[in-house]
């Protein structure tokens, strides 16, 4: 959703964390900033800001939708929300944040200042994507920092958002990485990052349903693969991400809660993935899982049917990738 310069409101919904990739899924179209947070007792307050009063009837339909596909119908709270007010909140609630002992996060807003022995990332505050605040961010970052060691060659962080895992991943290793959203707004909003970050010969963001986006069907198997998501489609995608992971590759998963890690583990065991690290913070869970050494079976992408099975458009996305 694009600003137009009317007033604001902010929108609030209490759910159950399971309808909470619903609600987001509905909100984010219609909205500059969409959070949430967890409320304990297994429910989340979703938080979005949008132009009050635009596409009434898409963001009617689009919650319908959610409460249909949840099967948790909520009630809605409505605020005015001063547009300078709310561009400022993000920008005072977002400092430079040093994570771990390799990065720094800078809103863009501070411009750049170098800082000694870290890499520096700069994103938008005023983003709804991910500024590296969230504890499922920092575990990720923190996850980084501990297989820095590993050198990966081929990188892909699905669901990117603002692509900061993805920018992480490009200055700590110099390696190509693909960043897959299925927002439209979070692909523009990437690839915007990767620019300012100088690292657009490196990062590709590319939009795309999950492991079905063609730039992921082209592609051979990833030897790191980045998912800050939320506990169940991060369970649901334990297939395709077995499958695709190189002997011996690592994943890093994050966007659960630390009760809901069991759940996720769960899904993964069953391709023979093993758990390297368990990480929380905050609540919020990070796992760094590995796939085993022996080979496996092609992939279909390597074998050529995934290429066959693309489109013209498809294909021409396929040749621009550095995989």
């Amino acid at each position: 959703m694009r600003r137009k310069g009317g007033p604001l409101e902010t929108l609030r919904l209490l759910v159950p964390e399971q309808a909470v990739a619903a609600y987001r899924a509905a909100l984010e179209p219609q909205s500059l900033s969409v959070a949430w947070f967890d409320a304990g007792g297994g429910r989340c307050l979703v938080e979005a800001v949008r132009e009050a009063g635009s596409g009434e009837a898409a963001l009617e339909l689009a919650l319908a939708l959610a409460a249909a596909a949840s099967g948790s119908a909520m009630p809605i709270e409505r605020a005015p929300t001063e547009a300078g007010g709310w561009l400022l909140h993000a920008r005072t609630a977002f400092p430079e944040q040093r994570i771990g002992r390799r990065f720094v996060i800078r809103g863009s807003h501070l411009g750049t200042k170098r800082t000694a022995g870290r890499i520096e990332l700069m994103v938008d505050a005023a983003m709804a994507f991910g500024s590296g605040e969230h504890a499922s961010t920092r575990g990720c970052l923190l996850a980084l920092e501990r297989l820095a060691w590993r050198r990966p060659g081929r990188v892909l962080d699905l669901g990117t958002g603002s692509g900061i895992l993805a920018l992480a991943a490009a200055r700590l290793w110099h390696r190509p990485v693909l960043a897959i959203d299925s927002d439209p707004d979070a692909v523009r909003t990437a690839r915007r990052n990767i620019r300012a970050n100088g690292l657009g010969r490196l990062v590709q963001g590319a939009p795309g349903e999950g492991w079905k986006a063609p730039a992921i069907r082209c592609a051979r198997c990833f030897d790191l693969v980045l998912a800050n998501i939320l506990a169940r489609p991060l369970a649901a995608m334990a297939r395709p991400l077995s499958r695709r992971l190189a002997p011996g590759g690592r994943a890093v998963l994050s966007g659960l809660l630390a009760r809901q890690a069991r759940m996720v583990l769960a899904a993964y065991r069953g391709d023979g993935i093993v758990l390297v690290r368990r990480m929380t913070l905050d609540g919020w869970t990070t796992l760094i899982l590995r796939a085993p050494f022996a080979l496996r079976a092609r992939m279909p992408a390597e074998t050529g049917q995934g290429a066959a099975d693309a489109g013209p458009q498809d294909l021409a996305e396929c040749r621009r990738l550095p995989y």
